[in-house]
């Protein structure tokens, strides 16, 4: 017996095959504390007590609300990243 006795938790061992993860940056000087992205991914973002947004996690697992936060910002404040390739998700390279 390994000495666990069910599925690994977040940032507990989790093996690779889960899923592909995330990075999620807010530019502070950008955000205008909308609040859209913490009504679009409750428990993706939060507003601090200055109306600035933050992601939760700044890695996570890949989100269809995470991305749709991102989309949905109206000053593309939020910037998503693949964290093994580091390739952009959102906003996309040109």
């Amino acid at each position: 017996m390994s000495g666990t006795d069910g599925p690994a938790g977040p940032g507990e061992g989790a093996p690779e095959e889960a899923g592909p993860r995330w990075y999620v940056e807010v530019d502070r000087g950008v955000c205008i504390g909308s609040g859209m992205c913490v009504a679009t991914a409750p428990g993706g973002f939060e507003l601090d007590a200055a109306r600035q947004s933050h992601p939760v996690r700044p890695e996570c697992a890949a989100s269809d609300d995470v991305l749709a936060a991102a989309e949905g910002c109206p000053v593309e404040a939020i910037s998503v990243t693949d964290a093994r390739t580091g390739e952009a998700v959102f906003p996309p390279e040109e």
